[in-house]
């Protein structure tokens, strides 16, 4: 286990890394006039409309509505990662950990809207019309045809691929749903991984259109329940909010001395998993919610891209910060618990044994709508490597959709079985999320200018910024008329 976590802090997740997710978010935080602070209260409102006004016109070409595309995205982002991973992460570098986690998050808000934005325009459609894209896509489109550097988009493709696939094999929903449950009814983790697999299977049975509609009506609901919870215990301990939030700061940079079961951190290894852990929960960077928002119905891609500012921000800012911040202000971080359990804990000093049951249930819910979330994703990775044309397509892909939930039930019995603790497990999906997000940032520093171009349309268009050129393509594959308002 010690090879493995050198393997992911030093190598995978080294200063390189850390220093390129920085220096691409500081960059298109610049080069948009800081899009994410000064047009913060537009992007709420477009979301907002989404949420509870506008309604997808059917003619617009996607598989699923805005909304939908929008709550697939959330249910994939918002799930164990802010529950088992931030906690993992506070037990492994300490309270400073959240501040590089929050870095992450104001950063990975305008990176989201540069991936998203670019998959929706750089979108494929199959045989019968629906609409798929993503890294690959813009990658093979952009870098390849565009841009004539087919070498580079190939060998970038294959990383984002190999490194993508490895979480297919590797995946954290299912150990920490089993863990959750396990820990507060006293149930064998493998039963309870079982029954998840049956309820991962009734979930992806009817494909991205059918989830598309389950995550529209589940996610809201388990958000705005976490985010009360939490609140909750906040508002309890108020008094010592000040405490809690200077411990946060001044741990940032100088680490945390020994407390109880914490063995304290170096502030290398506090930066590395602060944002290691924002990355896996929030997917900023990592390619793998534009593949959800790619199939959308919208008639500008800046426009579906703008949602990824609320995205990363209920996901980062909000979420995770409540699950942070309830752990560290009830003296729970310190206990020598960690990954799922530590915030169950937490919950449970705050709200009580019937807080923990609660809980429990909400994060069964957040991992089945993540694992269905990725589920949607690999598939969108799938139909690229196949192609349209592909006669055994419809056989793979089936196959496909039964042996997805197979590899988080073996996770779960290799850890039971070898009585890993949950740090170490996570040290596993951290390995899964550095090559795809190496791959798709330098895939988007290098399209850049089809960015702004694209975000400089949109605002001509939607925000009376600019002058509108009539002459501009807005999707790569067709020239789509798009209505001035």
């Amino acid at each position: 286990m010690a090879l493995i976590e050198k393997i992911v802090w030093d190598i995978l997740w080294g200063l390189p890394l850390i220093i390129l997710i920085l220096a691409v978010g500081i960059f298109f935080t610049i080069a948009t006039g800081f899009f994410q602070f000064r047009y913060f209260r537009y992007a709420m409102k477009q979301t907002y409309k989404k949420l509870f006004k506008d309604k997808d016109n059917e003619k617009e070409a996607g598989a699923i509505s805005s909304f939908e595309a929008l709550s697939v995205a959330i249910g994939a982002t918002v799930g164990v990662g802010n529950i088992g991973g931030v906690a993992s992460a506070i037990a492994l570098g300490g309270p400073g950990a959240i501040f590089w986690l929050w870095i992450a998050g104001v950063l990975g808000q305008i990176i989201k809207v540069v991936e998203v934005s670019l998959a929706v325009h750089y979108r494929s459609k199959d045989e019968d019309g629906r609409t798929y894209g993503g890294p690959t896509y813009y990658m093979r489109k952009g870098l390849g045809e565009e841009k004539n550097l087919k070498l580079l988009s190939k060998i970038l493709a294959f990383i984002f691929i190999f490194g993508f696939g490895v979480g297919f094999f590797i995946t954290m929903q299912n150990y920490t749903v089993s863990e959750a449950v396990s820990s507060t009814f006293n149930v064998n983790m493998i039963t309870v991984s079982i029954v998840y697999t049956v309820l991962l299977y009734l979930m992806i049975s009817g494909g991205l259109p059918s989830l598309g509609r389950i995550a529209s009506k589940i996610v809201p609901f388990m958000c705005a329940f976490y985010i009360l919870g939490g609140i909750f215990i906040i508002l309890k301990n108020i008094s010592q909010l000040p405490g809690t939030l200077g411990l946060i700061f001044s741990s940032a940079f100088s680490g945390t001395a020994a407390l109880g079961g914490f063995a304290g951190a170096a502030f290398a290894q506090v930066i590395k998993v602060g944002m290691s852990r924002a990355v896996f929960s929030n997917e900023a960077g990592w390619g793998s919610s534009p593949m959800i928002h790619a199939s959308a119905k919208t008639d500008h891609p800046v426009r579906q891209g703008i949602l990824g500012i609320f995205e990363v921000f209920v996901d980062t800012i909000v979420i995770c910060s409540i699950t942070s911040i309830v752990i560290v202000i009830t003296g729970e971080w310190s206990s020598g618990v960690s990954g799922a359990a530590l915030t169950l804990s937490a919950f449970e000093h705050g709200l009580g044994s019937l807080g923990r049951i609660i809980l429990t249930i909400g994060i069964l819910l957040f991992g089945v709508t993540t694992s269905s979330g990725l589920y949607a994703q690999i598939e969108v990775l799938l139909r690229y490597l196949l192609g349209n044309d592909n006669k055994n397509k419809d056989k793979i892909l089936t196959f496909y959709k039964w042996a997805y939930p197979i590899p988080g039930l073996a996770l779960v019995v290799i850890a039971v079985v070898n009585e890993l603790p949950g740090v170490s497990v996570w040290l596993f999906a951290d390995m899964s999320t550095a090559l795809p997000i190496f791959a798709n940032i330098l895939a988007l520093l290098i399209l850049s200018p089809k960015f702004l171009s694209l975000l400089k349309d949109y605002k001509a268009r939607y925000m009376g910024i600019g002058e509108v050129d009539p002459k501009f393509k807005v999707f790569y594959d067709e020239d789509k008329k798009v209505t001035i308002k």
